[in-house]
């Protein structure tokens, strides 16, 4: 008989884990807590509209490793339709000035160098930097790479940004932007705001702009709706089980050997091997006790930053509204949406590019902000539900002034919390992505597995900074590797 694998949580790394399990003749059984699969990589459809919570660009549309794994996945296959933008962002300064990010690296620094020419040096040795992060690829990880010739490809890959991660691993975007010396004070103003006093990666900032250029990171057609729905059609056809609305609350451990779950309905499950796709936090402190840390998950989870959590408003507009740009950010500090204080301002995206977001000559508006985890972990049920009518009436008036007399047009108003995430994912601190790439964490990776533990895997975004769906699918991947690895079978993809 084939062995039993568990999977608990059915996000993008769960499923990715039971379609390679099933590739690798296992018999997978994928525990989602909430009715639909798709953790963080989720949509929902109201009156026609539809609201998505996460997909804006994905790395790996075009080429390399990640290309590789979702066309295994069937997330990308002939019929997917992709965009590639030729604008990232706009942004809009407190004054009202304009500050645009082109995803072509060369467009970006003629537009630049005519904003600040006094600024020449700096602004080729950014885009410099970036013009060689472009040409880095992502292949296959090492884990499975059993010959030398493809190991030997695998370094190769990583050659034309190593000397990036030697000079700018280890440093933050903050410093990394003042190392630039830029003089020219709308320059300063802009890029100093990207990412407010977060330390965020400098080489993640490099890196990004770097897959845009290769056209290597667009936007699917549909968003992530239909992206959950390819890959859940892909492992039912292999054969997989999918069981939704069920929270696993205990890992059984038997002399130190992951041996089932326990269902919070004290269903009991067994099974050979246990990978956890759920919630990192969850899984290592509350499933599993906290008896199996590591030094590494203890700095972790004690030090490094998270995503800070969003609040996002999604409208449903009943006209056609059309926008130069489809995703806008507002850079003002004194505005207020319910009881929040927007310190990173807010954005606006435009779905009309999109046909499937809305009926035809209707329109889905999505607003976003930041709002601290704190702001809501204490947060009582009255107080709550007045704060998601709070929020509901400034956004609205803030879509007022940028699009005149949309407030009588609107059809449907929904309102997603911080709380919301953590209703149906478990997300710890409701951090959407995870661990923040930091100038603390942006070379490491935690392991999947943990201390004296055996025939127990992890996947998913709290392993890799920066989190995002193309780490977490390749974990799953990762995790059937090195079970494969255990019973001493050779690892395929069908």
């Amino acid at each position: 008989m084939a062995k039993k694998v568990i999977i608990i949580g059915g996000g993008i790394a769960g499923l990715s884990t039971g379609i390679y399990g099933q590739m690798n003749g296992y018999d997978t059984e994928i525990i989602e807590m909430h009715k639909i699969p798709g953790g963080q990589c989720t949509a929902w459809d109201r009156k026609g509209y539809r609201f998505d919570y996460c997909l804006h660009w994905l790395v790996g549309t075009s080429k390399g490793g990640f290309n590789q794994i979702w066309k295994e996945l069937n997330v990308i296959n002939s019929q997917t339709e992709i965009v590639d933008h030729e604008v990232f962002l706009k942004i809009t300064g407190e004054k009202g000035e304009e500050f645009i990010i082109y995803t072509n690296i060369d467009r970006w620094e003629k537009y630049l160098l005519k904003m600040a020419p006094e600024d020449f040096k700096s602004i080729r040795k950014m885009c410099g930097d970036m013009r060689k992060a472009a040409s880095f690829d992502f292949p296959e990880p090492m884990q499975g790479l059993k010959n030398l010739g493809k190991k030997i490809k695998f370094l190769l890959h990583l050659l034309p940004v190593i000397p990036l991660f030697i000079k700018y691993g280890k440093k933050d975007f903050n410093s990394y932007f003042r190392e630039l010396n830029f003089k020219n004070q709308k320059l300063i103003y802009f890029l100093g705001k990207m990412y407010g006093e977060h330390d965020f990666s400098a080489i993640a900032y490099i890196l990004m702009l770097g897959w845009f250029d290769q056209k290597n990171a667009g936007y699917l057609i549909g968003g992530s709706k239909p992206i959950i729905e390819r890959m859940v059609e892909r492992y039912l056809s292999l054969g997989g089980k999918l069981t939704l609305t069920k929270k696993v609350s205990k890992i059984i451990v038997e002399n130190n050997i992951a041996a089932g779950i326990i269902l919070s309905d004290k269903t009991t499950l067994r099974a050979d091997y246990i990978v956890s796709a759920a919630d990192g936090y969850d899984t290592i402190f509350n499933m599993l006790d906290g008896k199996y840390i590591s030094k590494q998950i203890k700095e972790a989870y004690d030090i490094w930053e998270v995503f800070t959590p969003l609040v996002q408003v999604s409208i449903g507009i009943n006209d056609e509204i059309k926008s130069e740009y489809f995703a806008q950010s507002f850079l003002n500090e004194n505005i207020k949406i319910g009881s929040t204080l927007l310190k990173q301002g807010y954005s606006i995206i435009n779905y009309s590019f999109d046909p499937t977001m809305a009926p035809k000559d209707k329109t889905t508006l999505v607003l976003r902000y930041e709002s601290e985890w704190n702001n809501w972990m204490d947060m009582k049920d009255e107080v709550y539900k007045a704060e998601k009518e709070c929020i509901k009436t400034d956004a609205i008036a803030l879509l007022e002034i940028h699009f005149p007399g949309i407030a009588n047009k609107i059809e449907i108003v929904d309102v997603a919390t911080p709380l919301t995430d953590v209703r149906y994912t478990g997300v710890w601190k409701a951090s959407y992505e995870g661990f923040m790439p930091s100038s603390k964490n942006i070379t490491k990776v935690l392991k999947n597995t943990l201390p004296n533990l055996k025939n127990f895997y992890m996947a998913g975004q709290w392993l890799s900074p920066g989190g995002g769906l193309p780490p977490s699918a390749r974990s799953g991947k990762k995790a059937i590797q090195q079970i494969c690895e255990n019973d001493k079978k050779g690892f395929v993809v069908k």
